[in-house]
């Protein structure tokens, strides 16, 4: 049965032919319909429409947990309903969150003792964690600065240009300059050196990556703290360290514990881990972990009691759900670190099954490290003809989300694919993923060249022929021009709200 609606409307009104035998007309798509629909016509509109999204399984763009055990997923809808902030109403919840503080503090080698409560506290995110770690270091900043009576107006942090855009808003929210480290060919990561440099008396912290959202890469904390402490040394200054252990915070200590980049290192305050990665549970839940609780000014701490008793809380947002933090606390009893341990080796083994897979095409350049978060990042060997924008385009028909990006600067001509390799990417995913990329490959193989200038290489250098016109451009310039095109005709199609 087809509704009597004209096709002109439908970017105003929603559809649905199975809800037809109760909805008769079209519903507004911006406005909230004046009448109320039943139960199941409802479901089915948004059923349909929620068909067209991608397959989370095969969303390999992202770091965020896409499958847990349904004895979680029962715990979670059963508390589904639990205000996360009424501490006093929900005891119990507000004990898990106080035991996942403490187990993920001792994960992370926390100077606590025998009988001492970590400092810590659960968030919707990395980004939120983040935020707060960066108010502490701040605040803490400020204070110190007008006990010695000097200027405390223009903080900054130093951090390398692949952090993640959470650094920068925060910078931005906040007030903080936002120092960054260039990057360059074949270093995607923060130079500890060239960071070290940066560091002045209005830092208040460096920021290192433990796992880079670019290529998966944990930046040298131990060097970093080192140099740190020689230049705080030299110049009186007590410059901290955090940790962004958003990925990588849940691998090190199962894949390289004799890795020294958490609080074994003096300068190390706090550090941020993402339960929503590699933590292995649902989008929603971050954890913030200080040093010792003179590493969190009391000042940001509110009491309120409006609630039924007095209850600390540091936080940016209010009110949120129990589950994520429930479902941390089972994973974290459920797995145990030799479960976390037997997870993390397989994912590092299918990520190299991926990797072995793309060098035997001898199509694609390497650019992640074998250490270090369990993804796969690559790049074309020839961009002559095609690019790694074309094959992330190409592999969406089978199904395949697969990220190309360009570097941060000063490495901005490099292009690449990531592939995030989490607990539910089989080793048969992987190979079959392959055989996809090398379908891909031959398909473009068989089109006209993206860009159709003739070119010829004369002493290293391009010589393109284009509407008579000579051009000249080194090997750089060209891959670069090919970058920046294909850049803008991604953006004009995501503008016309179509796929890409």
């Amino acid at each position: 049965m087809v509704l009597s609606k004209t096709a002109s409307q439908t970017d105003v009104s929603v559809h649905s032919t199975f809800a037809s035998r109760y909805v008769r007309d079209a519903l507004p798509r911006f406005r909230m319909p004046e009448n109320s629909i039943p139960k199941e016509a409802a479901y089915q509109i948004i059923n349909d429409e929620l068909m067209l999204d991608g397959n989370p399984r095969l969303n390999l763009a992202s770091f965020v947990t896409t499958w847990m055990e349904p004895e979680c997923d029962k715990l979670m809808m059963a508390a589904i309903n639990k205000n996360y902030v009424d501490m006093d109403e929900y005891p119990v919840t507000t004990e898990l969150q106080n035991r996942c503080v403490n187990m993920i503090a001792h994960l992370f080698n926390a100077p606590l003792g025998e009988s001492e409560a970590a400092v810590g506290v659960g968030t919707v995110g990395s980004s939120e964690a983040i935020m707060l770690a960066g108010l502490a270091f701040k605040r803490k900043w400020q204070n110190k600065r007008k006990a010695e009576g000097k200027p405390y107006d223009k903080p900054n942090i130093v951090t390398g240009a692949n952090v993640q855009v959470c650094w920068e808003k925060f910078a931005r929210y906040f007030e903080v300059e936002l120092k960054e480290v260039k990057l360059r060919d074949g270093y995607y990561v923060m130079d500890p050196e060239k960071a070290v440099e940066l560091v002045d008396e209005n830092t208040i912290c460096v920021a290192a990556i433990l796992g880079s959202t670019l290529n998966g890469e944990f930046e040298d904390v131990k060097l970093l703290n080192d140099l740190l402490i020689e230049k705080n040394k030299k110049t009186g200054w007590d410059t901290p360290i955090h940790v962004d252990a958003a990925s990588g915070g849940f691998i090190a200590p199962f894949l390289y514990p004799e890795l020294e980049w958490d609080f074994r290192l003096p300068l190390v305050k706090s550090i941020n881990v993402s339960g929503h990665k590699y933590g292995l549970v649902y989008a929603g839940i971050g954890w913030v972990i200080w040093r010792s609780k003179a590493d969190l000014p009391e000042e940001l701490i509110f009491h309120i009691n409006y609630l039924g008793a007095d209850q600390p809380t540091f936080t940016l947002n209010f009110s949120k759900g129990s589950s994520q933090v429930i479902a941390q606390y089972y994973q974290l009893i459920r797995l145990g670190f030799e479960g976390y341990k037997n997870v993390m080796e397989n994912c590092q083994e299918n990520a190299m099954v991926l990797k072995r897979g793309l060098e035997k095409t001898g199509r694609f350049n390497i650019i992640s490290k074998d250490n270090g978060v369990p993804l796969v990042a690559f790049s074309l060997k020839d961009r002559s003809r095609h690019d790694e924008f074309e094959i992330s385009d190409f592999l969406r028909r089978f199904g395949w989300i697969v990220p190309a990006y360009t570097m941060p600067p000063d490495a901005e001509h490099v292009t690449v694919l990531r592939v995030v390799i989490r607990e539910d990417f089989s080793r048969t995913l992987a190979e079959r993923l392959v055989l996809d990329i090398e379908k891909v490959l031959h398909e473009l193989d068989a089109l006209p060249a993206k860009i159709p200038a003739v070119t010829a290489k004369v002493n290293g250098v391009h010589k393109g022929y284009r509407n008579g016109v000579t051009l000249k451009k080194t090997e750089l310039e060209t891959q670069k021009s090919v970058t920046d095109a294909w850049k803008k005709f991604v953006m004009a199609k995501k503008s016309t709200n179509l796929v890409c």
